[in-house]
């Protein structure tokens, strides 16, 4: 463990620079120089305690790898040395270059360290809502949604880039880890309310579904609870909803 000091790092502004640097120690008792890219003081405060945080973990050269590569130059870097034959399918490789074309722009100029699960997240949904370009002897015209399963790919080719890059060191973890892929929800089930004299009589292509609970009231007559009509399959018990025109209030 290194040894402490009473000054452990120092913000400083050199003469002929506006922005601030840092100067500390590392783990080897080297000292090391480097600017912030700010000249807000206390941003300049915060990028000298994570790099005394990443010293103290001993995860200092795996930060600093991660904050010099863009995704862009990661991207090339993996489909290079680890997409082609041998050791992939050639199928896999034309996968990962067609899945690349979409994250390079989005990814492309980020650094690796600053790829976050929300950002991700992010791209997904509005991979979702995007629609299929299709090429024309005019150009291009815009087909269907795009399919879950062909972004549910995207989020895979990403994962696996990622993964690696936590292998080589250049991530301390890999941010799809902590991802939910969005869930595109086309409809939402909508009840439709009737009374007992239509349920007993449904309409062609339906199917209703009743409950009889026998409720004695002073006239003799009993309650009929649970009717819910479903235009596709039969009921589910969460949705049968209680409807009963006979004893609603005035």
């Amino acid at each position: 463990m290194a040894r402490l000091r009473e000054h452990d790092g120092v913000v400083f502004r050199r003469k002929e620079s506006k922005v601030w640097w840092i100067r500390y120690r590392d783990r080897n008792e080297v000292r090391r120089r480097e600017s912030t890219q700010t000249e807000d003081w206390n941003e300049a405060q915060r990028k000298l305690r994570e790099r005394l945080q990443a010293r103290d973990d001993n995860i200092l050269d795996t930060v600093k790898k991660g904050e010099s590569m863009s995704f862009g130059e990661w991207a090339d870097f993996f489909l290079e040395n680890y997409s082609k034959p041998p050791l992939r399918a050639e199928s896999t490789h034309e996968i990962n270059m067609r899945v690349t074309k979409h994250l390079k722009p989005v990814f492309g100029m980020s650094k690796l360290v600053d790829i976050t699960g929300d950002k991700i997240e992010l791209y997904l949904r509005r991979r979702l809502r995007q629609r299929i370009q299709i090429k024309t002897a005019l150009g291009y015209r815009e087909g269907s949604v795009l399919q879950a399963a062909t972004v549910h790919q995207e989020f895979r080719v990403l994962r696996r880039m990622l993964n690696v890059a936590v292998r080589k060191k250049l991530l301390l973890a890999n941010p799809c880890s902590g991802v939910e892929f969005p869930v595109r929800v086309k409809g939402l089930f909508r009840p439709h309310y009737m009374s007992w004299s239509e349920a007993t009589n449904p309409g062609p292509g339906t199917r209703a579904s009743a409950q009889h609970h026998h409720h004695h009231h002073g006239n003799g007559s009993a309650g009929i609870q649970g009717v819910a009509v479903h235009e596709k399959g039969p009921a589910r018990p969460p949705e049968c909803l209680c409807l009963d025109t006979r004893f609603q209030n005035p």
